[in-house]
């Protein structure tokens, strides 16, 4: 398949978000319409509970706006023993939501709470804890047709660069590669796709302004208010080397699907919303577009690059 053709979206893009506490929501109907005239074939989920949760009914309403489901985004307590029954029952609930709309991929976010994702960080001995319950949701995802993938984002227990290398030590885990999420976590983007490349079952596409980053993982300000001051801006327009690092899955030649991602953060009543939305989404795909392939040694001045 061409590139253009594994573009999905996810409707973060418009401002519906998994994490808790973010702000307003667009209306369900007003966000797939927007998500096809944009161009898209495919979306994620979006935080469970936003589309409708019985498979019948999720399809229809993706097939009223000639969109389908490419997979779904669950938070998971992943390293507490004494919650692994509940964990069992929300991912084979959201399993077969996925598996039933049609969906392909689990995309697995290890978290300390549903509604508070990260109260202290993963200690060392969790790990194996994390891996053994990873493997229990593998099997569950199978079951369902699915294929797992583990999620490193910033705010939830897999954060760091650290982190995720230790869940990855312990565990044969597929990893979605999130280009943002990484480098907020402290990463080198280039160099994680390059060592785990092997491992990528999904990507997630985002370009990354560096400066308002550095005050997110610096704590001066949250993730939704980086977002609100232009964290993530249209693909090229930001810091990092998105051109090769699709070139470098691309030369894997294993038609991997891009879930393009521009987190917003909107306000109730704002009426450019909707249309500013769609006119980034746009500009990001018409980068994709017009990429052509990155030349041996071309970018090398970015290869390394990580938050100021």
């Amino acid at each position: 398949m061409k590139l253009l053709e594994r573009i999905a979206t996810a409707p973060i893009s418009w401002g519906v978000c998994e994490m808790p506490g973010w702000g307003y929501q667009l209306p369900v109907e007003a966000v797939l319409a927007e998500m096809s005239k944009a161009g898209f074939t495919h979306t994620e989920l979006g935080s469970l509970g936003y589309l409708p949760t019985e498979p019948a009914e999720l399809r229809a309403v993706l097939d009223r706006h000639e969109l389908s489901l490419l997979g779904g985004f669950v938070p998971l307590v992943l390293h507490d023993p004494s919650q692994i029954q509940g964990t069992r029952e929300a991912a084979t609930e959201a399993a077969a939501l996925i598996a039933g709309g049609g969906g392909r991929y689990f995309v697995s976010c290890a978290v300390s709470h549903p509604d508070n994702w990260r109260q202290t960080p993963l200690a060392e001995h969790e790990g194996p804890v994390v891996a053994d319950a990873l493997a229990e949701v593998e099997q569950i995802a199978a079951e369902h047709g699915l294929i797992q993938a583990l999620h490193p984002h910033f705010g939830s227990l897999i954060e760091t660069s650290s982190e995720t290398e230790q869940i990855v030590g312990v565990s044969d885990i597929a990893l979605v590669l999130d280009t943002a999420h990484l480098i907020l976590g402290g990463g080198d983007i280039v160099d994680i796709a390059k060592r785990h490349l092997d491992r990528i079952a999904l990507v997630h596409i985002k370009d990354v302004n560096l400066g308002v980053a550095a005050r997110v993982t610096a704590g001066e300000l949250s993730l939704m208010q980086g977002v609100q001051r232009g964290l993530f801006p249209p693909l090229g327009q930001g810091g990092l080397p998105i051109a090769e690092i699709v070139d470098l899955l691309e030369k894997s030649g294993r038609d991997l699907w891009y879930v393009l991602e521009q987190d917003a953060a909107i306000a109730e009543g704002d009426p450019s919303a909707i249309a500013r939305l769609r006119f980034d989404a746009c500009q990001s795909i018409d980068f994709l577009r017009n990429l052509e392939p990155v030349s041996a040694g071309a970018g090398t001045s970015q290869n390394k690059q990580q938050l100021p």
